[in-house]
């Protein structure tokens, strides 16, 4: 099978970019690994709402009607994702894994479950959700208890009448902290002390945490998301946890136990359960053999392009992992392309 451009990966940058390709008449396929629409939404948490998310941006071209705060995000957005698919003129096959994509002579050969496709370029929107990050500390194979990353989050139902650890300083333990309080005791425990900011996350301070994600791809890098460098703001969730008394930091322990943890001064902490809300990492395994990657660890960037590839373009990846930085990386990827493929062909 051949075409212009495969997109791999159908959540916010990738429909993005597909819809900015339709527009620019380029030929090109979808393909995404999950069994529906939504993107890593529809994997997330019953229990995290409408009303308790930071926010889910227009798609390009359709705007979203308004729901329930109190419906599952889980289903609210899948939903509209999936109304969204059904205006791409080249929609989106599923479930197909990319497992490499490969240099093909001047083009690109693009392997997954389902065969292959030969492209002339790709846009690779396979974001974080399904590489969630497991830090390494002593003693965790010898904890007796349970540990889950908040990928594996499933509601505080769970957890009721348990001692609960919760590793992690953004919105993800935020939102699993205002939901144990009020069934178990939890102990929050971060690397570093949490930031707060109230009321609205200015446009200056938007455009300065994107800048620093971009400083680090910019170098070669492994980026961190913009979302790790913006704090924790006013959300109906943070307040709810502070309300509560749920997030009191303490800082790292030094090892795990075989109940619990113990902490550098000595003192100890009895826990049942680990939570490891210790974010993600970029999703880009199936593209080793195109050697993108610098010594740093990070693939460099000029735009969404890769400095090494200009065939290959990166959506949702460090400065884009945004719900708004989705939407423009889309069209900044599409326009890039539409140039790219003219000239080629010129």
């Amino acid at each position: 099978m051949e075409t212009d451009v495969v997109v791999i990966g159908a959540g916010q940058a990738g429909l993005s970019a597909a819809h900015f390709l339709d527009r620019y008449g380029l030929d090109h396929i979808v393909l995404d690994a999950s069994e529906g629409p939504g993107g890593a939404w529809r994997e997330r948490s019953p229990s995290l709402t409408m009303d308790g998310i930071h926010g889910v941006f227009d798609l390009p071209g359709m705007a979203r009607t308004p729901v329930d705060g109190a419906l599952p995000a889980r289903v609210a957005v899948p939903e509209y994702y999936a109304r969204y698919e059904e205006s791409l003129d080249a929609g989106v096959l599923r479930p197909v894994e990319v497992t490499a994509v490969r240099p093909d002579g001047g083009g690109l050969l693009v392997e997954t479950s389902r065969g292959l496709w030969a492209a002339r370029a790709i846009v690779n929107a396979t974001g974080t959700w399904t590489r969630p990050h497991w830090p390494s500390y002593p003693g965790m194979a010898d904890f007796r208890g349970e540990q889950l990353h908040y990928a594996g989050y499933r509601g505080p139902g769970a957890f009721a009448g348990r001692r609960v650890i919760v590793v992690g300083g953004g919105a993800s333990a935020a939102h699993v902290l205002s939901e144990l309080a009020d069934v178990a005791e939890t102990r929050w425990v971060t690397r570093r002390e949490p930031v707060f900011h109230d009321g609205e996350f200015g446009e200056a301070a938007r455009r300065e945490a994107v800048a620093r994600v971009e400083r680090r791809v910019r170098a070669g890098l492994p980026p961190q998301s913009v979302v790790s460098v913006t704090g924790l703001g006013s959300s109906r969730i943070v307040r709810d946890a502070l309300a509560k008394g749920a997030l009191e930091r303490h800082p790292m322990f030094a090892r795990l136990t075989a109940d619990g943890a113990l902490w550098p001064d000595g003192s100890a902490w009895a826990a049942d359960a680990v939570i490891w809300a210790t974010g993600f990492r970029s999703a880009i395994r199936h593209l080793a053999p195109l050697r993108l990657r610098e010594p740093g660890g990070g693939i460099r960037l000029e735009g969404t392009r890769a400095l090494a590839d200009p065939r290959v373009h990166l959506v949702g990846y460090g400065p884009s992992a945004s719900t708004i930085g989705a939407n423009r990386a889309g069209r900044a990827a599409a326009l890039d392309l539409r140039d790219l493929l003219a000239r080629a062909a010129a």
